[in-house]
């Protein structure tokens, strides 16, 4: 058997194979419901084979969403569209697996086929928060500066929004300590200017995440899985690194993460990026390495063996696609072929099995 369709016990949770869909913003949801969009969307994954199908970035607050059209998970109302999406998931033999997310400063935004940049508040956005009163691009308000209540408030956000996750049957949850939102904000010197007890230090610049997860170890079991997603670095001078990653994700282990989810980048804007094939695998196979925790693999990653050879090789324990999926929402069919091993159809398509 190939290790890229090989099953992984995570906790209690056994996923099917190592093939997982990426968190994709679908800029879809009114007022941070669900709706068919994203019943079709992330259903249909899971009829194509995936194993764990991890929600796009879920707002844990209105004022976290990146757009007016982000999903949510900040009111009770939200849980019950949410549940028919998990239950489809279920019924397919995947996973369900939510991203909690809160964008900081760069929330507010139009949706990207609408230009993106941040709306004003008198034109459906909002005034965003941030470590410091820094904008992302030097056109944009600048962001409020959390001060005590409102970091206090972030992670009760978090908490609140964790049990809702579980209610609304999820089996994973991931934090979004990335691509530039709120938590990533606060790791890198070039967005954190703060001198309290939230910046400066590594340890400082890392407390709002470790609050965080403790807040939401009170509502997420033991049993179920706890992934964190980060940037492994900022591509920045000055900025966030792949050492301090390592560190960060070695406290994470102590703390009861299960996987570190490795992408890069997203603090800054005009940085430049190697993109290549697998360009951001190195971070997960150091981090695998050096702090002994599984790792997931994202970033053009686009065919079976490709996919395998990293596998084959060690460097991280999950595969993610994004837009990859989005061409090939049945990959993991197309991989049982590719690497010439079995996977397990739907019974409606097994007449188009080769």
């Amino acid at each position: 058997m190939s290790i890229l369709l090989s099953p992984l016990k995570v906790k209690d949770i056994i996923l099917r194979n190592r093939i997982v869909i990426s968190p994709m913003c679908q800029y879809s949801a009114v007022d941070g419901f669900a709706n068919d969009w994203h019943l079709v969307h992330l259903g249909s994954r899971a009829v194509g084979g995936a194993a764990l199908i991890i929600q796009e970035a879920t707002s844990v607050s209105p004022e976290g969403r990146i757009t007016p059209s982000d999903l949510g998970i900040y009111q009770a109302g939200h849980v019950e569209k949410l549940q028919r999406i998990t239950t489809f998931i279920h019924q397919q033999g995947a996973v369900a697996g939510i991203q909690l997310a809160h964008a900081g400063r760069k929330a507010g935004c139009a949706e990207p086929w609408k230009g993106g940049r941040q709306l004003r508040e008198n034109d459906n956005g909002w005034r965003t928060v941030a470590p410091s009163n820094i904008a992302f691009y030097t056109e944009d308000e600048a962001p409020l500066a959390l001060d005590t209540d409102g970091i206090l408030k972030v992670i009760d956000d978090f908490k609140s929004a964790a049990a809702r996750a579980l209610q609304s049957g999820y089996q994973v949850l991931e934090i979004h300590a990335a691509h530039g939102y709120l938590i990533h904000q606060f790791f890198s010197p070039l967005s954190n200017h703060r001198t309290d007890r939230y910046g400066g230090s590594f340890e400082n610049r890392v407390r709002l995440l470790l609050e965080i997860i403790e807040a939401v170890k009170k509502e997420w079991p033991n049993n179920l899985p706890l992934f964190v997603r980060i940037s492994a670095t900022d591509w920045a001078d000055g900025g966030w690194t792949p050492d301090e990653a390592v560190q960060l994700s070695s406290i994470l282990k102590q703390m009861g993460v299960d996987l570190i989810d490795c992408s890069s980048g997203g603090l800054i804007p005009g940085v430049k990026i190697p993109l290549a094939p697998g360009y951001q695998t190195v971070f997960a196979e150091r981090i695998r390495r050096e702090a002994e925790i599984l790792t997931s693999a994202v970033g053009l990653i686009t065919e079976p063996q490709q996919a395998e050879d990293i596998l084959v090789k060690g460097d991280a324990d999950l595969i993610l696609l994004g837009r990859a999926s989005l061409r090939e929402p049945y990959f993991a069919l197309k991989a049982g072929s590719a690497l010439k091993d079995e996977v397990i159809w739907p019974v409606q398509y097994i007449r188009a099995k080769l």
